[in-house]
C-alpha cells in the first residue's frame, strides 16, 4: 500500500511564528542590548544638547517673553523688552535647569529610534497582519505628541503666562524662577502631548476589539466629565489650561470615533473578502469532482 501525499493547505496565521520562539534567556539577552543601545544614545544626545540648552532655554521662554511685552501691568504703561528677566535663588540652579532641558530635548529627539528599539523587540512575537497594523502608530504617536507640543508653546503657554501677569498689583510683581518657568512649560508640554495620544490608543483598543464607535458614542457624556476632571488634575491650576486642555481632549475624542468607525469598517471589507475567498476555496473541489 502506497503512502498518501500529505495535502498542504495554506498557511494558517500559527505558520508565520513557526520557528520564531527562543528560549527565555534569548529573550533576555536580546532585551538587554536593546536597552544598552538605547541608553547609549539617550545619554549621546543629553551631551550633545545640553551644549546647545542655553539656546533650547531662550526657545522655550520666547512664550513668556512676548506675554510680558504685551502685558499692560496694574493699568499703567506697557513693559519695556529691557525689564524682562528670569532668576534663579540657587548657584547650581541654573545648571540643572540646563540639565533638566538637554534631557528633555534628548529624550524628544530620541523617541523614534526608542519606538524603532521597541517594535524590533516585539515583532518577532507578532502576526503579519499584527505587524502591517502596527507600523502607523510608530509614526502617528510622535506625529500628535508634536503637535500637541506646538500648542502648548505657540496657543496655551502665552495665554497662562498672560493671566498669570494680569495678576501684578502696584505693590505685587511677579519674579519669575527659570526652574519654576521651565517646570511650567515642560509640564504642559508632556501634558498634552500625552492627551494627544486619545486617537492613537482609542484606535488600537479598536484594532483589538475592545472598544467599538457605538461605546464611544453612548459614553460621550461621560467621557466629558472625566476629560474635564483630567484636565483640572494634570494641569496648572489656572482656567487657560485647563480650557485649553479640555477642549482639545474633547475633539481628539471625536476624532477617535470617526478612527474607530474607519477600523470597523476596514475590518469588514477584509471578513467580507475572506469569506468570499472561502466560498471559492470551497467551491473548486466541488466543481472537479462533480467533472
Amino acid at each position: 500500500m502506497t503512502d498518501q501525499p500529505k495535502l498542504t493547505g495554506p498557511a494558517t496565521a500559527e505558520d508565520e511564528l513557526a520557528g520564531s520562539e527562543a528560549p527565555l534567556l534569548d529573550h533576555l539577552i536580546e532585551l538587554r542590548k536593546r536597552m544598552i543601545r538605547s541608553a547609549i544614545v539617550l545619554i549621546a544626545l543629553l551631551i550633545a544638547f545640553f551644549f546647545v540648552s542655553q539656546g533650547i532655554l531662550e526657545f522655550l521662554i520666547e512664550p513668556y517673553r512676548q506675554a510680558y511685552l504685551t502685558v499692560v501691568p496694574h493699568g499703567m504703561q506697557q513693559v519695556i523688552p529691557e525689564d524682562f528677566k528670569l532668576i534663579y535663588t540657587a548657584p547650581q540652579e541654573l545648571f540643572f535647569t540646563q540639565l533638566n532641558v538637554a534631557f528633555f530635548a534628548a529624550l524628544f529627539v530620541g523617541f523614534p529610534y526608542l519606538a524603532t528599539e521597541v517594535y524590533g523587540f516585539v515583532a518577532p512575537g507578532l502576526y503579519k497582519k499584527e505587524r502591517r497594523a502596527f507600523l502607523p502608530y510608530l509614526v502617528a504617536t510622535p506625529a500628535f505628541f508634536f503637535t500637541g507640543g506646538l500648542l502648548v508653546y505657540y496657543a496655551i503657554l502665552p495665554m497662562a503666562m498672560r493671566f498669570f501677569l494680569s495678576m501684578q498689583t502696584a505693590d505685587i510683581e511677579m519674579l519669575v524662577q527659570v526652574s519654576e518657568y521651565l517646570g511650567l512649560s515642560m509640564t504642559l508640554i508632556l501634558a498634552f502631548g500625552v492627551c494627544f495620544q486619545l486617537p492613537v490608543v482609542l484606535t488600537l483598543l479598536a484594532q483589538i476589539d475592545l472598544v467599538t464607535s457605538k461605546t464611544l458614542g453612548k459614553g460621550r457624556r461621560y467621557a466629558i466629565v472625566a476629560i474635564l476632571v483630567f484636565a483640572a488634575f494634570i494641569t496648572p491650576p489656572d482656567p487657560i489650561s485647563q480650557i485649553g486642555l479640555a477642549i482639545p481632549m474633547y475633539l481628539l475624542y471625536e476624532l477617535s470615533i470617526l478612527s474607530v468607525k474607519w477600523v470597523e469598517r476596514s475590518r469588514a471589507k477584509a471578513l467580507a473578502a475572506e469569506a468570499t475567498d472561502l466560498a471559492t476555496t470551497t467551491e473548486e473541489p466541488a466543481d472537479k469532482t462533480g467533472a
